[in-house]
């Protein structure tokens, strides 16, 4: 895990502006050993300037010791710096204060300002402290030799600590922002996590909402049916038995074309058939505490589910063409339908086939439903870049007749029409009609 540098700032372990004690007791040396070079370059100084060797040592302790702020005000330090350089004192006061400002997050031209200075001051004063000894005869070089030791000499104790101070500065904020970016990073992972979680469960709640859809269309119809032919076999058993005999022939196919559909479903969930990377990722074992059912993630079922659909469609239908066998399911569970297309017939893609069939399957079963013994009038219009479909039944004959069979309902029909339509983008519309009857209407883009 990497630290932020919130995180750095509340670090602080050290005393006053010190962020660690090993770095309060490396400054308090290094000026306890500059108070002492300047204190004792302090009794020359008062020897020439001709004041007490007290007064010259107390300065030099004095400012020496400067460098105890060289963290907190490093401009501070090489201007006390600067300004004694003409006493002859200061030298790793003067160092370690351009290594600091170099390696301090100040603007480039006050770092280059203060460089200047101290390097024309050492400069002027080399040199003429060397041409001095010369005079004096301390020296007998040539006069070559005066503002040769001026410039090695100013260069030598200014140029040094600057470049290792910017290269020290330049590779703290390389690491600083490496950190920070690697603490980015970490918060986009997190954040990409949390948002994968969010759409795991986002496609978890669709993949329910599908399985359910499936169940209901692939059920639902024919148990209706079912229900439906046996009220009827019920009635006519004595009076008609030929009658009653073909109804429960036709109950009896219903219920395998149910038991079918659903066993096809069922056992790809089971077998986990269609599940990618099923094979090459094997749950793990559950544990005694945790029941069996959650080594399979609902989205692997999911898939499955989807899957199961979409072989049975791609294998099965329903297609538009079979409207004919549907219609004729209804009529022979005694209800009174109409159907009528427009337009050239032609095939579309299978989800378009499949939900307009599962529209008009739907719309039947809920008049079955709700209005047995009603009139029903189907259209169908193939138009240019969409399909449209509509389902009206008239009023029932008897108003007790809507629950004559005793057919339960959910509520789902509709939604689940409303799902299919508006999820390949068209337009699905449901209502009573002024006459007392329903419509279901829904038009589905082409393409």
């Amino acid at each position: 895990m990497t630290t932020t540098g919130a995180d750095h700032a509340t670090a602080l372990t050290g005393p006053w502006w010190w962020s660690r004690w090993r770095s309060a007791v490396l400054d308090g040396a290094l000026a306890l050993v500059s108070a002492l070079e300047c204190g004792a370059e302090g009794i020359p100084f008062a020897r020439d300037a001709g004041v007490p060797l007290s007064a010259g040592i107390v300065f030099g302790l004095l400012a020496g010791s400067v460098l105890l702020l060289r963290r907190k005000w490093p401009i501070a330090v090489v201007l006390v710096s600067i300004a004694i350089t003409p006493a002859q004192m200061g030298f790793l006061m003067g160092i370690v204060g351009l290594y600091t400002l170099a390696a301090a997050e100040l603007p480039r031209r006050i770092i280059v300002a203060l460089a200047g200075m101290s390097l024309v001051g050492m400069l002027i004063v080399t040199f003429v402290r060397v041409k001095q000894d010369m005079a004096r005869g301390d020296l007998t070089l040539g006069d070559w030799f005066v503002p040769f030791a001026a410039v090695t000499t100013s260069l030598g104790l200014t140029a040094p600590p600057l470049l290792l101070g910017l290269y020290v500065g330049a590779r703290r904020r390389l690491m600083e922002s490496l950190r920070e970016r690697a603490d980015s990073l970490e918060r986009e992972l997190q954040l990409l996590a949390e948002r994968a979680e969010e759409r795991a469960e986002w496609a978890r709640g669709e993949e329910r909402t599908r399985i359910a859809r499936e169940m209901h269309d692939v059920v639902a119809h024919r148990v209706s049916l079912m229900v439906v032919h046996a009220a009827a076999l019920q009635a006519v058993a004595r009076k008609d038995p030929e009658k009653a005999v073909r109804n429960a022939a036709l109950v009896g196919d219903m219920g395998r074309q149910a038991l079918t559909e659903l066993r096809e479903m069922l056992g790809v969930l089971r077998s986990g058939e269609g599940i990618p990377g099923r094979t090459a990722l094997a749950p793990a074992p559950a544990s005694a505490s945790a029941p069996a059912s959650a080594a399979v993630p609902l989205a692997a079922v999911g898939v499955a589910a989807a899957a199961a659909a979409s072989r049975v469609v791609e294998e099965d239908g329903p297609w538009l063409s079979e409207l004919d066998v549907l219609i004729g399911q209804s009529a022979a569970a005694g209800m009174v339908v109409d159907l009528s297309v427009e337009g050239e017939v032609r095939s579309y893609t299978v989800e378009i086939e499949q939900t307009a069939f599962r529209v008009v399957q739907e719309a039947l079963t809920n008049v079955h439903k709700h209005a047995a013994g009603a009139k029903t009038h189907v259209r169908l219009a193939h138009r240019v870049a969409e399909i449209a479909m509509q389902v009206e039944n008239e009023p029932p004959p008897e108003p007790a007749s809507a629950a004559s069979a005793g057919l339960p309902s959910g509520g789902n029909g509709l939604v689940g029409m409303r799902e299919r339509v508006l999820g390949l983008g068209g337009v699905f519309v449901s209502g009573p009609t002024d006459a007392g009857g329903f419509r279901v209407s829904a038009v589905i883009p082409a393409a």
